[in-house]
């Protein structure tokens, strides 16, 4: 079966990365990272348009698109120090939620199975289920974390009598001990949702959840290296889930179901490069990114950024630990550069 490229517009790939056809393992099988859309958004609850999200995610950015991004801060580059390569879109129909739910499962499990990092760009966040499922088929039932970046719990149960959508996710992974719940770190949410009997369902779970008083009262910094100890442990690896709405509406407009009051988009990039520098990452999900929402493309330009400080951070740990050095995050941005330094 020939590469099935982009669902919704051009075949193109990350930042120009190599592409791989997900259905021929020769063609990821030395890769650190395989990019894959998720154009499915047919469990949303309120404003579609996630679909085309994996577009506008690869394709933002004012540089060319030659598969190289030099970090500033981390000095690396996460396309050219890694392998990152982009097996297209998962062919998926918003019609049909559990075929969906099915084909991307097997995608992502075929890619775990090699040893390489899934980074699935959606979509709404009805494929984190598939996304953490396939993982845990490679590294063990309930031997990975998750730690999920969101406004909104997506803990609920039933919604417009279906049980797959994207307010339901996280509880169809916990019941199905995919992922459990006592390592499921929730960070972000806010608002006016889920009720008393959700929340008192994710309580029996022993789920921790950050809510962003508590984060705005002990500090995030403080939030996350909780996280970290609670996530590292009893576990092989950490999935890291960042729902695009995890943001104030402010940063990033252009998402389906928007909530005052989030995180920065600073906030959420230096979040993001630290769990992937200190945490053993095994896959990522950057979900609900809905195009027609979003101004001047400010959505699609931080999801993109998401993406590139995860495989920065990935790269520099490595790098670290292949050569027994330690990221200075103080040091001067042309110190090591400067003759006599």
């Amino acid at each position: 079966m020939a590469r099935y490229g982009g669902q919704y517009g051009p075949d193109i790939t990350f930042l120009g990365v190599d592409a791989c056809d997900i259905d021929d393992e020769s063609t990821y099988a030395d890769a650190d990272v395989v990019i894959m859309g998720a154009p499915f958004d047919g469990g949303t609850s309120y404003r579609s348009g996630a679909r085309f999200g994996p577009q506008a995610i690869r394709m933002w950015d004012y540089l060319a698109h030659d598969g190289s991004r030099p970090s500033l801060a981390l000095r690396v580059d996460g396309l050219k120090d890694l392998h990152v390569v982009d097996a297209g879109d998962v062919e998926l129909f918003s019609g049909d939620a559990e075929r969906s739910v099915r084909d991307l499962d097997a995608a992502v499990t075929r890619v775990a199975a090699t040893g390489a990092i899934p980074l699935i760009l959606g979509g709404d966040h009805t494929i984190t289920w598939p996304d953490v499922t396939g993982v845990a088929r490679h590294i063990g039932w309930g031997r990975v974390s998750v730690i999920h970046f969101d406004a909104h719990a997506d803990t609920g149960n039933i919604a417009f009598g279906s049980l797959i959508g994207h307010g339901q996710p996280m509880r169809r992974l916990i019941e199905s001990g995919a992922a459990r719940g006592d390592r499921f770190l929730q960070i972000g949410l806010r608002g006016y949702w889920p009720g008393p009997e959700v929340l008192d369902w994710m309580a029996e779970q022993r789920m921790r959840s950050y809510e962003m008083t508590e984060i705005g009262h002990r500090g995030l910094a403080e939030c996350l290296d909780e996280a970290f100890t609670i996530a590292t442990d009893e576990c092989d690896g950490v999935f890291l889930s960042v729902d695009i709405d995890v943001c104030d509406p402010g940063h990033a407009p252009g998402t389906g179901t928007p909530e005052p009051g989030g995180l920065t988009a600073r906030q959420l990039l230096d979040s993001v490069r630290r769990i992937c520098y200190e945490l053993p990452i095994v896959g990522i999900d950057v979900v609900e990114v809905s195009p027609p929402f979003d101004q001047a493309d400010i959505t699609a330009a931080l999801a993109n950024r998401v993406c590139l400080e995860a495989l920065s951070a990935i790269a520099r740990r490595r790098k670290d630990e292949r050569e027994g050095t330690t990221w200075d995050p103080s040091l001067p941005l042309l110190a090591d550069r400067i003759p006599g330094n």
